[in-house]
């Protein structure tokens, strides 16, 4: 009997976590298409409303689109953004101030990536693999992963990659074709 309910259980919360990513907002969800597959994307207005409208911004426009994932850290992070593939470049738009909250940068959280000072984020942003809570309020968050980490976790490593990997298309799910 206790088994039963445990297979119960263990089916409900999995039927409400594919439910919860279906319910998302399509204004406010990314597709991420990696050569693997598809990543969902929780945008996060509420907290980092600048980040997100730029995000939304770019993507609108095609901008991340073939761009590479220029900084793979296995157990940290994979970043991307960067048009010219070093690290360095961003888009034409200004920076950003700042968006620190309170929302934790676990495994999934994506945050604006930046220089030392606090207010350059542009285009550049990351994923966390794992626990990154020493991050927290020092970037900023906009963003979680709501499914499709098992293809963020393939992403190739390297400082950059010797052949790194690509975002096939971003897109906003409300413009998903």
């Amino acid at each position: 009997m206790l088994r039963k309910l445990a297979l119960l259980l263990g089916s409900f919360i999995l039927m409400t976590a594919s439910a919860s990513a279906a319910d998302l907002d399509p204004q406010n969800t990314l597709y991420i298409d990696l050569k693997d597959g598809r990543v969902v994307v929780k945008l996060m207005p509420d907290i980092a409303p600048n980040h997100v409208a730029r995000i939304k911004e770019l993507t609108k426009k095609g901008f991340y689109d073939g761009l590479t994932f220029h900084r793979v850290i296995d157990g940290f992070m994979a970043q991307t953004g960067d048009p010219t593939g070093t690290g360095s470049g961003g888009s034409e738009l200004p920076d950003l101030k700042a968006e620190f909250n309170d929302y934790n940068f676990g495994r999934g959280a994506i945050g604006a990536a930046r220089t030392n000072d606090p207010d350059t984020a542009n285009s550049q942003w990351f994923i966390c693999f794992d626990d990154c809570s020493f991050l927290n309020k020092q970037y900023t968050v906009w963003g979680q992963v709501v499914s499709g980490m098992e293809f963020v976790d393939k992403i190739k490593r390297g400082e950059p990659p010797s052949d790194p990997d690509k975002i096939v298309k971003m897109q906003l799910a409300a413009d998903a074709k």
